[in-house]
């Protein structure tokens, strides 16, 4: 998996709401016969934000052990369009998706309606990783090096941010755009360290036997251990249909509570689901990640003021945003269930 699709949906385009961001109604699954007069489920579109991986885990679980219809939702994964996930749930084509604090908090800004509703997982997962070759083992080893990205200009201020901590010189490191080259394959040819996503990227370098050294960016700064990824929705789905809200997210906390508590068969619910992706990966990735869904919240999903205020601030501080977020409109804990357990 390449994580680099990051970037197309932290500069989701406005111009894909200019339509407005009214929804699509969504219809019941099953029509009640006279010989059944169970309630009908109600159908919903949950958009990923790349190609399913164990971050989208509890949501193929929800699905599979019946949580969702449990819930009165019939519920539909579907991969994200041209546009990335956020416009499509800014703008209605879905329901709910899977997205970023970093872009969320920069789409809020410019106007994006999007509200997350539960942290996927507690703390950030990302960094710099490199090949031990390369022996980039702090920010200040980024000098004299090449990093691979998307082009994004919160690529070269997280890049900046980290080598000031340490006084290094962040016009001494090259950053050239590789879009959705393979990690490993670039490395070897063009590279020398780029932005994963541990368990995953990581992980599969284990697997490999190629391992890394990776700089984790909440190391080096409390701002940077935000949110990454994240559950969402419109403000409008919130606004009119919050019971809708709540059923789903109830039936994602109980998904993800099950990856916590049964990563292996959580992870053959996924490899069952999505028969493409690399049953040896997955378990391993799923094991390496099952306990950091939570970690220490109180429960599955919640998300605090201060990290969100944090990030923010961060973004703010390195001219990433044009103005203060309204922090509270940014995130909700209010449809978490009291347990997710």
């Amino acid at each position: 998996m390449n994580w680099k699709k990051i970037a197309p949906l932290m500069l989701v385009s406005l111009t894909v709401l200019a339509a407005g961001c009214g929804k699509q109604e969504a219809g019941p699954a099953n029509s009640a016969s006279p010989a059944n007069t169970a309630k009908p489920l109600t159908d919903v579109k949950v958009v990923l934000d790349w190609t399913p991986n164990t971050n989208h885990t509890g949501l193929y679980v929800a699905k599979d052990q019946g949580f969702f219809e449990q819930e009165g939702l019939n519920v539909q994964i579907i991969a994200p369009g041209e546009a990335g996930a956020d416009a499509m749930i800014a703008s209605g084509a879905a329901e709910f998706g899977v997205s970023y604090q970093e872009s969320i908090t920069q789409g809020r800004i410019q106007g994006v309606p999007l509200v997350s509703i539960a942290a996927v997982i507690q703390h950030n997962t990302s960094g710099f990783a490199s090949p031990v070759a390369k022996n980039i083992k702090s920010p200040k080893d980024f000098q004299g090096k090449t990093y691979g990205g998307w082009g994004a200009p919160a690529e070269s201020a997280m890049i900046d941010s980290l080598m000031q901590t340490e006084k290094a010189d962040p016009s001494k490191v090259k950053i050239v755009n590789i879009g959705d080259a393979d990690y490993f394959t670039a490395v070897k040819r063009d590279i020398d360290f780029a932005w994963i996503y541990y368990a995953w990227t990581g992980v599969d370098a284990e697997l490999r036997g190629e391992p890394l050294n990776m700089i984790y960016l909440n190391k080096y700064s409390d701002k940077l251990d935000y949110y990454t990824p994240v559950l969402a929705t419109s403000e409008k789905l919130i606004k009119e249909k919050p019971e809708l809200v709540k059923a789903f997210t109830a039936a994602a906390a109980k998904g993800y509570q099950f990856a916590i508590s049964k990563p292996e068969d959580a992870a053959n619910i996924l490899i069952k689901a999505v028969p493409d992706l690399d049953k040896k990966l997955v378990m391993a990735s799923q094991k390496w990640l099952s306990p950091r869904y939570q970690d220490d919240a109180p429960r599955w999903g919640e998300q605090k003021r201060q990290v969100w205020e944090n990030y923010a601030n961060w973004m703010l501080d390195h001219k990433l945003l044009e103005k203060n977020l309204d922090v509270d409109a940014a995130f909700t804990n209010n449809f978490l269930p009291a347990s997710s357990k």
